[in-house]
């Protein structure tokens, strides 16, 4: 899959002139977005079949600072799936230099319209397998 590519916009950064921090977690998200809409699973899809994917819990570690003008990409990598839970961690790069600016991690569950967690596994095996299939790539 190719990673998702962000060219930082003029509302991203602090004070400083370094893109805030809050902004990772939203690019985490989008690049998640976007791999699953590569991998022929859209999100627009899941719900319309009643599946929403839930955020446990996220965390980011800020190695260099990103500025107003420069071009990241974020590159998700599915590291763990089960009936239930999938984890996911995150690179993010400088697209011209490739130096690493941080990297970070999301887990998530699978809820139904009632927003109960659910068996991804019994639910639906052929997205559980699908998504599977991309912890092998």
């Amino acid at each position: 899959m190719n990673p998702y590519i962000h060219k930082v916009d003029f509302y991203e950064p602090d004070q400083m002139g370094v893109v805030h921090h809050s902004n990772y977690i939203r690019w985490f998200e989008t690049a998640r977005i976007d791999a699953l809409d590569q991998a022929g699973l859209t999100y627009a899809k899941m719900e319309e079949d009643g599946l929403f994917g839930v955020t446990l819990s996220v965390s980011c570690e800020y190695r260099r600072s990103v500025r107003f003008g420069q071009t990241v990409e974020v590159e998700p990598v599915l590291t763990d799936v089960d009936d239930r839970f999938m984890t996911i961690h995150y690179i993010v790069r400088d697209a011209d230099s490739k130096k690493e600016r941080a990297t970070g991690d999301s887990k998530h569950c699978f809820v139904g319209l009632d927003g109960k967690m659910l068996s991804l596994k019994e639910t639906d095996p052929a997205l559980y397998d699908a998504i599977c299939a991309l912890i092998e790539k």
